[in-house]
């Protein structure tokens, strides 16, 4: 009798093949699913284009690039001391503990203490009208 090699199951190949076959299912049932990658909408991304405008201005004016890396705002100068603020829009919660809406956000941003305390985020004395487009043009980054 003539032996033959059986070909490898998934779970048996090397790493590479793994992550691969992994990521080709996942790129199967996302467009079977009727989704394409990248399109789902930002849930909260929808404000007018002149309070995001107004939102970048601010941003820019209260300086808060000194501290955090955020796309189209320049800095005076970039530190690392906040965490980057590309994709925004995406994120699920504001540190890792708010859920991040347009209230909260604009909340975290005139009061972060009231939040999380012991935060160390300041309060900058933007005021809530300030803060609303603050957030509307943060939670409009992808």
């Amino acid at each position: 009798m003539a032996a033959f090699a059986a070909a490898p199951c998934a779970a048996h190949a090397p790493p590479s093949r793994r992550t691969a076959a992994a990521a080709g299912l996942l790129m199967l049932a996302a467009l079977a699913g009727g989704c394409e990658v990248g399109e789902r909408p930002l849930p909260y991304g929808n404000a007018p284009p002149a309070q995001r405008l107004s939102g970048q201005r601010l941003l820019a004016q209260y300086q808060c690039g000194s501290c955090h890396a955020i796309p189209g705002v320049a800095a005076i100068r970039q530190s690392t001391r906040g965490p980057v603020l590309a994709a925004f829009g995406r994120r699920s919660y504001i540190v890792g503990q708010v859920p991040n809406r347009p209230d909260t956000l604009a909340r975290w941003i005139t009061e972060p203490a009231a939040l999380v305390p012991g935060t160390p985020m300041p309060a900058m004395g933007v005021s809530p009208a300030d803060a609303r487009d603050m957030a509307a043009y943060l939670l409009a980054l992808e």
